[in-house]
C-alpha cells in the first residue's frame, strides 16, 4: 500500500466502525483526510480492533511520524549549568528518546476532543489507538480513576520515544496550594521513579499541569527542576532529562532557572 491508500482505508475501517459515521464522505484533499483520521481516533472508544487494521495503522503512522520530522536526543546539547539536564523547544511526539511524559486527566484514556491541541491529544494520535486499549486495560484492572501525582508507564508504541509516562498533575483552582506544590513535584518523582526501573537513560517532560491546569508556569518549573535535581542527587540511572517546552515563555522560564548553579 501506498500512504494515500493506507490513511484512506484506516478512514474506512473507523468510518464503518460506528452506524454514525457511515454517512461521512472521505474528502479528497490530503490534510482534511489526515484531519478526519485524527478525529475519528480520537473519538474512538477502547474496544477492540483487526489485526490487519493494526498493521495498517502502525506503517501508516511510523512514516506519518517520519515526514513530521524526528529529532535525535543524542543531538541535543546539555545546559552548562549541569551536563545531565536539557532544554528543548519542540513537539515532544517528534523526539526521539527512551521515554517521554504525557499530562493526563485522571481517567488516563488520552483526550476524546477532535483535533484537540493538547499534548495528551498528540501522544494518543501518533501512538495509534493501542495506546487508548492499553490503558483502558490497566485502568479496568487498578478499578479507579489515576491519583493525581501518580503515574503508568506503557509502550511509545509508534512514536519515536520507546516508552510513554503518564501522570496527573494538579488543577488549581484558585490560588497555589502547598498540597498542590506537592502533588506535582509527585508527579516528576513518580515518573523518574517508573522510568529508571524499567531502564530508561533519557527522559523528556512537558510542562506538567501548566496550560488548562492553570499551574503557573514559573513555579511549576522551579518545582520541575528542583524535583529532577534531588532525584539525580540519590540516583544516577538516568543520564538525559528534557524539560521539553513548547512556548518561547516557557523556554526563557526554564533557561533562566538552569542558567544557574547550585
Amino acid at each position: 500500500m501506498t500512504q494515500d491508500e493506507r490513511r484512506e482505508y484506516l478512514i474506512e475501517y473507523l468510518l464503518n466502525e460506528e452506524i454514525r459515521f457511515r454517512k461521512q464522505p472521505i474528502p479528497s484533499d490530503v490534510q482534511e483526510q489526515r484531519d478526519l483520521l485524527r478525529s475519528l481516533m480520537n473519538v474512538r472508544m477502547p474496544k477492540p480492533v483487526s489485526e490487519d487494521f493494526l498493521k495498517v495503522q502502525d506503517e501508516y503512522l511510523q512514516q506519518r511520524n517520519h515526514e513530521r520530522g524526528i529529532t535525535n536526543v543524542d543531538d541535543l546539547e546539555p545546559v552548562k549549568s549541569d551536563d545531565r539536564l536539557y532544554i528543548w523547544q519542540g513537539d515532544i511526539t517528534t523526539l526521539r528518546c527512551d521515554a517521554i511524559v504525557n499530562a493526563c486527566n485522571s481517567q488516563m484514556l488520552g483526550c476524546f476532543s477532535p483535533m484537540h491541541a493538547c499534548i495528551d491529544n498528540f501522544i494518543h494520535t501518533y501512538a495509534g489507538i493501542e495506546l487508548r486499549i492499553k490503558m483502558n486495560e490497566i485502568m479496568t484492572k487498578q478499578g479507579h480513576e489515576e491519583e493525581t501525582g501518580k503515574a503508568k508507564i506503557t509502550s511509545g508504541y509508534n512514536l519515536p520515544a520507546k516508552y510513554i509516562l503518564h501522570t496527573v498533575g494538579p488543577i488549581i483552582q484558585w490560588a497555589v496550594t502547598k498540597e498542590d506544590e506537592k502533588l506535582l513535584a509527585s508527579s516528576y518523582r513518580e515518573c523518574l521513579k517508573l522510568a529508571a526501573d524499567k531502564g530508561v537513560k533519557s527522559i523528556a517532560f512537558c510542562c506538567l499541569s501548566t496550560g488548562v491546569f492553570r499551574f503557573p508556569q514559573q513555579r511549576a518549573a522551579e518545582i520541575a527542576t528542583a524535583t529532577v535535581k534531588k532525584f539525580l542527587e540519590h540516583d544516577n540511572r538516568i543520564k538525559k532529562i528534557i524539560f521539553n517546552v513548547f512556548k518561547k515563555e516557557d523556554l526563557d522560564i526554564y533557561t533562566n532557572i538552569l542558567k544557574k548553579k547550585d
